[in-house]
C-alpha cells in the first residue's frame, strides 16, 4: 500500500467533493428537471388569482427632506392593521363573511415614495378585486384624514384651554389695576404722596404680557386646524383601481425557472452531503491505494450508442489478461465489485481469443448467464469438483461484493484481476476485499476501473507492488510461482489491517 497509512486527512476534501458533485449530476438534474416541470405544474393547477392595483397620495403634515420615508412606513403599517381591513369589508358588506384576518392576507401595501402608496388586492374576478381595492383606499383615505382633524382638534382645544386660563389670570390682573388705580385717585386727592406708583407699574407689564400670551395662544388655535384641509384635499387616489392581466405564459416560465433553481440548489446539495458521507471513492489513485493494486485500465461507461473508444478500451483489457493466461501457471479469476456485466463480458473475450489454440473453461459463480461463448468454451459453475483436464486454461468469473464466497475464491484462480467500478463501495469495503484476497493468498494483478471519472487526472499506479503488478511480471515470476511457500520474502511489504472508512479531523 502506497503513501502513509497513519497520515492525517483533510475533514473536507475539495478535489473528492467536487467529483462527488460532478458523477451525482444525474441527481442534481432530475431535482432541477423535477423543479421545472413542478414549477410549470403549480401555475396550471393553481393559477394566480385576480389582482388589482391602485396608487394612493397621502399628504403629511411633518412632510420634509429630512423625512427618510418613516411617514409612508407609518402608513403601510397602519393600512396593514385588522381595523382598517374590518372596516373596508364592512363597506364592501362583507363582514359577516371574511374575517379580517383572512382579508389581510388578500392584499398588500408598498411605499413606492415618501407619499405615494402602492395597493394590490386580489379577488374572485378582476372586477371585484377592484372593488375591494377602491374600498380599502377609501377606508384608508377616510381613517387618515379623521385622524389628522383630530389631532389637530385636540392640539386647538389644548391652546383654547391654554388661553382661557391666561385670560382668567388677566381678569383678575385687571381687577388688581382698577383696585390700585382708585387708590391712587384717593391719595391725590388728598394731597398725599402716592404709595403704589411701583405697584401699578407691575400690574400694566404684567397685563400687557398676559395680553400678547392671549393673542399668540389664539393665533396657534387658529394655526393647529390648518393642516386638516390641506391633508384633506390633497390626500387621494391618484391610480384608479384596476384589473391587473396576468400572463400565464410569462407565470408560468418564471415558476418553472424558480422551481429549477430550487431544484438545481437541492440536488446539488444532496450530491455534495452524499458524496461526503458516504466516502466512496472515485480516483484512480484513491481506489489502487486502499486495494492495494495498481489501476491497468479502465473502461467507460456506455451511454446511449455503442462507444467504438469503450470497445477499444475493453479489448485491450481483454489482450492483457490473454497475455496474463497465457503466461501465468495457472487458473487466473476476473472478480467484479459493481460491474458484473464488464467482468462477464471481459471474461468472454479472453475465453473466446484463447479458444483458438486451446481448450478454454470458464468458471463462474453465475454460469447461467453465459450464453453465447464460442465453441471449444465450456462454462461450468463454481460448485463444480471435477478435476482441470490437462492442457485446458481456467477462467474464473466471480465478486468480491458484499456477501461474496471468499473460501471459493482460490477455487477460481490463484491471480486475479479486479473489476471494480468507481463510486460503487466505500473504502472499508475496499479494505475488506484487499485483505480477504491477502489472507486467501490471491495476488491482485491488477484493478479494471470502470465508469472513471472523465476529469480524474491522478496515477493508480502503486509503486511498492512490484512482485504482484503486471509490468514486474517478468522480473519476479520465480517469484509469483513460489509465492504459496515463500509468503514472508516478498520483496515489498503486505497489505495493511483493515482501517476505517472514516477521515480524520
Amino acid at each position: 500500500m502506497t503513501g502513509k497509512p497513519d497520515a492525517p486527512q483533510h475533514l473536507l476534501d475539495f478535489a473528492r467533493l467536487w467529483v462527488a458533485i460532478r458523477r451525482g449530476r444525474r441527481v442534481w438534474l432530475a431535482f432541477a428537471m423535477l423543479g421545472l416541470l413542478g414549477g410549470g405544474a403549480l401555475t396550471v393547477l393553481m393559477p394566480p388569482a385576480p389582482t388589482a392595483v391602485t396608487r394612493i397620495l397621502v399628504v403629511h403634515e411633518q412632510d420634509g427632506p429630512s423625512d427618510g420615508g418613516m411617514l409612508i412606513r407609518t402608513d403601510v403599517a397602519l393600512m396593514t392593521t385588522t381595523r382598517i381591513a374590518a372596516q373596508a369589508l364592512d363597506k364592501l358588506g362583507l363582514a359577516q363573511q371574511e374575517q379580517p384576518e383572512e382579508f389581510l392576507k388578500q392584499y398588500e401595501v408598498v411605499g413606492l415614495t415618501n407619499n405615494i402608496l402602492e395597493l394590490s388586492v386580489e379577488g374572485p374576478t378582476g372586477a371585484e378585486a377592484a372593488r375591494r381595492a377602491k374600498a380599502l383606499a377609501e377606508v384608508f383615505i377616510a381613517d387618515h384624514i379623521g385622524r389628522i382633524k383630530s389631532a389637530a382638534a385636540a392640539e386647538a382645544k389644548a391652546f383654547i384651554d391654554q388661553r382661557g386660563q391666561v385670560q382668567a389670570e388677566l381678569d383678575q390682573v385687571n381687577v388688581e389695576i382698577s383696585g390700585a388705580e382708585a387708590a391712587a385717585a384717593q391719595e391725590n386727592e388728598d394731597e398725599a404722596p402716592p404709595s403704589n406708583a411701583a405697584t401699578l407699574d407691575t400690574l400694566y407689564a404684567r397685563r400687557a404680557e398676559l395680553t400678547n400670551q392671549i393673542t399668540q395662544l389664539t393665533q396657534q388655535a387658529q394655526e393647529a386646524g390648518i393642516g386638516a384641509p390641506r391633508v384633506e384635499a390633497g390626500t387621494q387616489i391618484v391610480d384608479a383601481p384596476r384589473a391587473v392581466k396576468v400572463s400565464l405564459t410569462f407565470t408560468g416560465a418564471t415558476n418553472a425557472g424558480i422551481g429549477f433553481v430550487l431544484g438545481l440548489v437541492l440536488g446539488v446539495t444532496l450530491a455534495a452531503v452524499t458524496g461526503v458521507v458516504r466516502d466512496k471513492p472515485v480516483l484512480r489513485k484513491d481506489i489502487a491505494e486502499h486495494l492495494g493494486a495498481s489501476v491497468i485500465a479502465e473502461v467507460r461507461r456506455r451511454r446511449f450508442l455503442p462507444s467504438k473508444k469503450a470497445e477499444r478500451e475493453r479489448k485491450r483489457v481483454a489482450a492483457t489478461l490473454v497475455r496474463l493466461v497465457r503466461d501465468g501457471s495457472g487458473p487466473v479469476s476476473v472478480l467484479e465489485l459493481g460491474a458484473a456485466p464488464l467482468a462477464r463480458t471481459l471474461a468472454t473475450d479472453v475465453a473466446t481469443e484463447l479458444a483458438g489454440d486451446r481448450a478454454v473453461v470458464l468458471v463462474a459463480e453465475d454460469a447461467e448467464r453465459f450464453k453465447a461463448v464460442p465453441d471449444g468454451v465450456r462454462v461450468i459453475g463454481a460448485d463444480d469438483t471435477s478435476p482441470a483436464r490437462s492442457g485446458e486454461a481456467r477462467i474464473g468469473v466471480g465478486s468480491v461484493a458484499p456477501g461474496a464466497a471468499w473460501t471459493d475464491l482460490p477455487h477460481l484462480g490463484g491471480e486475479t484481476l479486479l473489476v471494480v467500478k468507481a463510486g460503487h463501495v466505500n473504502t472499508t469495503w475496499l479494505h475488506t476485499v484487499a485483505s480477504q484476497l491477502a489472507d486467501a493468498g490471491i495476488p491482485v494483478v491488477g484493478v479494471v476501473l470502470a465508469d472513471p471519472d472523465p476529469r480524474d487526472k491522478s496515477d493508480g499506479t502503486l509503486w511498492d507492488g512490484l512482485h504482484t503488478a503486471l509490468r514486474g511480471r517478468a522480473k519476479h515470476k520465480n517469484t509469483l510461482n513460489d509465492m504459496s511457500t515463500n509468503v514472508h520474502d516478498l520483496p515489498t511489504k503486505r497489505f495493511s489491517p483493515v482501517r476505517s472508512g472514516k477521515k480524520e479531523g
